[in-house]
């Protein structure tokens, strides 16, 4: 019983992706909408991302000049380790797991909501491919754009070392 429950549930996620992934019937229209998502999941997290860094980067120093205090390690040390720290780890790490957080939660409920209300079923009924429709632009915007945030982010972090 459970294990047969299991398979169904992973084949209705297996057909769930391969309608995600198929080709758009309309490219013009999917990259509208990639281009929209891009704005509302990518553009509109650069405050929070200045935020997120900005207060990486001064806690990374804070922390690093209270733990260091050595005679033997010369005053610039600090600066370094600091830096190496959060353009390799920190930055980047607690900022995916933020975004993950913000963006997921954004997708969940606009998802949700037009379940609710039954949009969805609607673009089923006029035959537009929902999966495809809704789901592939935010994965592709936001796999676009990430790496612009990252990239923020570390300079942003990097600012307040120096």
């Amino acid at each position: 019983m459970i294990l047969t429950n299991s398979l169904a549930q992973f084949g209705r996620y297996c057909m769930f992706v391969a309608r995600t992934f198929s080709l758009p019937d309309r490219f013009g229209v999917s990259a509208r909408r990639t281009i929209q998502e891009v704005q509302k999941l990518g553009i509109d997290s650069i405050p929070l991302v200045i935020i997120i860094s900005l207060f990486i980067g001064a806690v990374c120093t804070i922390q690093m000049q209270l733990n260091v205090t050595s005679p033997l390690m010369p005053a610039y040390s600090v600066g370094l380790a600091t830096r190496d720290i959060v353009l390799l780890e920190f930055s980047n790490s607690i900022l995916c797991l933020i975004l993950a957080g913000k963006v997921g939660s954004n997708i969940a409920s606009e998802i949700g909501t037009m379940r609710v209300t039954e949009q969805i079923d609607a673009l089923e009924i006029m035959g537009v491919n929902s999966a495809n429709y809704l789901v592939l632009p935010k994965i592709v915007a936001f796999v676009l754009f990430m790496p612009v945030l990252v990239v923020l982010c570390m300079c942003m972090a990097f600012v307040v070392d120096i």
